[in-house]
């Protein structure tokens, strides 16, 4: 009898200063998440990957992704570059946060209002969405999480090897102080 041959997927796109980054430059682990701000499941792992920031500040990284279902999340994908749109102006951890605390209010009326709420011009982003200004970015990160074996979200990759285990907070503790250790 032969086993089944076992691939662990990996990060094909490594991390560079144009990724969204939250936590140490010189982090001992870094946690990609590949995300989709409409996702119910991202949202679920929202305040753990926050508590696990809050619990190894000295020692992890988080870098988000955009990784919109588009054809699952109507909203996705405008999300998405809103919070590009916010990002180019320094506020995008700012709107990623509201963007999860906020899941059910995704519409454009509500975005409007959230983008005003984090304290950036509405119509000014508005225009930037509409337009799609920021639709290659968005883009590039969803064909980079392609590329390294995404298929779904949330998808994490822990120093580059994808998380297999779940995203609650005890699986993220023990997997980043396995990679710290490593």
């Amino acid at each position: 009898m032969t086993t089944p041959l076992q691939v662990t997927a990996r990060l094909r796109d490594p991390v560079t200063t144009e990724d969204h980054i939250r936590g140490p430059a010189d982090a001992a682990v870094t946690v990609v998440e590949y995300g989709d701000f409409q996702c119910q499941f991202c949202g679920a792992a929202y305040p753990n990957l926050h508590e696990l920031l809050r619990q190894r500040a000295d020692t992890v990284r988080l870098v988000y992704r955009y990784f919109p279902i588009a054809n699952v999340h109507p909203y996705a994908e405008r999300a998405a570059e809103t919070a590009e749109a916010a990002g180019v102006r320094g506020r995008f951890w700012e709107m990623h946060d509201w963007l999860y605390e906020h899941q059910d209010q995704l519409d454009p009326v509500h975005l409007s209002l959230g983008v005003e709420q984090v304290g950036l011009p509405p119509d000014e982003l508005n225009a930037e969405v509409e337009s799609r200004a920021h639709a290659d970015r968005v883009r590039r990160d969803f064909v980079g999480g392609i590329r390294s074996g995404v298929n779904g979200t949330p998808t994490l990759f822990v120093n580059g090897v994808r998380h297999e285990g779940g995203y609650d907070l005890a699986d993220l503790l023990t997997a980043v102080d396995a990679a710290g250790d490593a």
